[in-house]
């Protein structure tokens, strides 16, 4: 009896010896390696140790913009087009030539936190996924950063699943923990891109920011994501421009997305509709901003009363824009949380 305790003794006390090395090895092994966020990492420790090299590979030369939309055709001021692709790091931008859309440049994102997958709540320090819009309102004038890029999350998507958080933007300084971070220079040119064709009467240009490039390969790499459902609606509308290079009609229905194709020469496609019977699931501390005559978000500012193709009217109207800008921007920048 005596014996058969002692062995039963024993046992336990190799089985609870083999768990421990499991925990101590389980512990000890690296974490899987991802070379593309090793890659982001790298880009934002070197920028703030003042050590990264510019311009970035792959960036355009943000010198000769007007030389460059002039070779291409482009005119400054039309209707443009922002995709985003967090796995490549890269941000493109279409611009209407002839009726459809043609690439203009890619630029290298150089830092955005987080991981594949959308933004769920405001301090996750995750950068979004989906269909956003810019308005002349979020033409962003905050302390921090003065000339940047609000894309508009959440849109009503984000709000009608619950989804939080604020100011998330396109900005320079290559760090951020939730927004699209660019190298200085990139960001300036996007942002006089993007102000042109606004101030020109474009109500909205989208941006469209996908996990990955939606190839139906990259697609059958990650089909056991959990967003894969998710992220099954985002291709229709990377579908939808890659086939017309229209920029889709987006709706939210049945808290999706809903994707039908922009035919050339119709409407524009401009902001996210919403059907009647998603409205009442937006929670109440979520509710889109009042646009209603009178209200503060709807107020326009009048065109300039000089030409856009000078830079001196461009520099007039960004001093004259954030002035205007100081008294609802930038106190709402000052009272939100620095983690996105």
């Amino acid at each position: 009896m005596a014996t058969s305790g002692g062995a039963r003794l024993l046992f336990l006390a190799l089985l609870s010896a083999i768990q421990t090395l499991a925990l101590v090895e389980a512990r000890a092994a690296p974490p899987s390696f991802d070379p593309a966020a090793a890659e982001r990492l790298e880009r934002r420790s070197a920028a703030r140790q003042g050590r990264l090299l510019l311009p970035l590979p792959g960036t355009p030369d943000t010198q000769t913009l007007l030389s460059r939309l002039t070779a291409s055709g482009i005119t400054l001021g039309s209707r443009m087009i922002i995709r985003v692709f967090k796995a490549e790091s890269e941000l493109e931008v279409w611009f209407e030539k002839d009726g459809v859309f043609v690439p203009f440049a890619t630029y290298p994102i150089c830092f955005w936190s987080g991981t594949l997958g959308p933004k769920l709540r405001e301090g996750d320090r995750q950068a979004p996924e989906g269909f956003y819009t810019i308005t002349e309102r979020q033409l962003h004038h905050g302390d921090r950063w003065r000339r940047s890029l609000d894309i508009g999350y959440p849109n009503v998507f984000d709000r009608v699943n619950g989804r939080n958080g604020s100011l998330i933007l396109v900005h320079g300084g290559c760090d951020s923990i939730g927004c699209f971070a660019m190298t200085n220079a990139v960001n300036a040119e996007l942002y006089e891109l993007v102000s042109a064709t606004l101030r020109r009467g474009v109500a909205h240009v989208q941006v469209h920011v996908f996990p990955f490039r939606m190839t139906d390969a990259n697609v059958t790499v990650n089909a056991t994501s959990q967003w894969k459902d998710f992220w099954a609606d985002l291709k229709q509308g990377y579908d939808s421009f890659e086939r017309t290079h229209l920029p889709p009609h987006v709706s939210v229905c049945g808290k999706r997305y809903h994707i039908e194709d922009a035919m050339r020469g119709g409407r524009d496609a401009e902001g996210i509709e919403l059907c009647d019977q998603d409205r009442n699931l937006i929670p109440d501390h979520l509710q889109l901003p009042d646009k209603s005559p009178g209200s503060q978000a709807n107020e326009t500012l009048p065109p300039p009363p000089c030409a856009m193709a000078l830079a001196s009217c461009r520099r007039w109207v960004a001093l004259r824009d954030r002035r205007a800008a100081d008294n609802l921007v930038a106190t709402h920048a000052r009272k939100t949380s620095k983690v996105r």
